[in-house]
């Protein structure tokens, strides 16, 4: 009857898809190895062997995933998303492939070729529409508390934020970055691993403290850090927000900050205190109408 080896399937390829679950890295703290299935070998009677599955690594919206071995670098920054990391092996070829008019009977037959490996190192950037960002002690924990009812730790002493706290505000995700000291784009304190956060927000929230002496010289420090770190940053939306304005007895000390303010950065400035309401409304209808359209008041 002749030859009737089928060829054998194609190894799986790996994929990574981004995915709106910041919890989904847990699932692989503990895998030193993932592994996409093997096509199957080929039969008799002309049976070819059945490919494997394609192979989807999901992982967070904001993940950076690069190849060790070849420096190549994939970034997920929308749901959905997928890159192509590794291919999967080549099937061999049965001994009916390699019939022929003039050799009716081979007995050959090709084994298949092993498919691509690497070692990868991940990382998740936060991907947030704001994020809040200040010295520390500037109020940002206690108003991502109160725009949406998180239980980020508030205290009155600097680096009370850890780690970036998230929240939901109307279908936008606000993130309070733990606050900044001078020095931080240079690595100083914990400024590297806070900065890599705030590099993939959409748009800053930067809130400085009502009753700082100099509001000038602290907006200008916090973003000398930022651009010191990723000069892209200077190109991000802003809104300045002058914080805890409660604790300021004097009005006219406030509008003098703010007014210093929009001076020296040319742009509007908004006062915030979650202990008084006529800030609060103002403040917080305009900042869905700007997230949603881009116009400020």
């Amino acid at each position: 009857m002749g030859p009737s080896g089928g060829d054998g399937g194609r190894g799986a390829d790996v994929y990574i898809r981004g995915v709106k679950n910041l919890n989904l890295l847990e699932q692989y703290r503990y895998l030193k190895q993932i592994k996409a299935e093997n096509g199957q070998a080929g039969q008799s009677n002309s049976c070819h062997g059945k490919s494997g599955d394609p192979y989807y690594l999901k992982l967070p919206v904001g993940t950076v995933m690069v190849n060790n071995d070849t420096g190549e670098e994939f970034e997920l920054i929308e749901e959905g998303q997928e890159f192509l990391i590794l291919r999967g092996g080549d099937g061999g070829f049965g001994n009916e492939y390699f019939k022929s008019s003039i050799n009716q009977a081979p007995e050959r037959a090709l084994p298949g070729r092993v498919g691509e490996s690497a070692n990868f190192d991940v990382e998740l950037k936060l991907i947030a529409d704001v994020g809040f960002v200040g010295f520390p002690n500037a109020g940002k924990s206690t108003l991502l508390n109160t725009l949406t009812n998180t239980s980020a730790k508030t205290a009155n002493y600097a680096f009370t934020t850890l780690i970036p706290n998230l929240g939901a505000y109307y279908e936008f995700v606000l993130a309070d970055i733990p606050g900044l000291i001078e020095g931080a784009g240079e690595g100083k304190g914990l400024g590297h691993k806070f900065l890599r956060h705030i590099s993939r927000t959409k748009m800053i929230l930067h809130c400085i403290d009502a009753s700082t002496d100099d509001v000038v010289e602290a907006y200008r420090t916090i973003r000398k850090e930022l651009e010191a770190f990723d000069e892209k940053m200077a190109d991000k939306d802003e809104i300045i927000l002058l914080t805890k304005t409660d604790e300021v007895d004097d009005d006219e000390i406030i509008q003098d900050q703010k007014r210093l303010l929009e001076e020296a950065t040319g742009k509007t400035v908004w006062l915030m205190s979650v202990l008084e309401e006529k800030y609060m409304k103002d403040f917080t209808d305009n900042l869905v109408k700007y997230l949603r359209t881009g116009e400020k008041k």
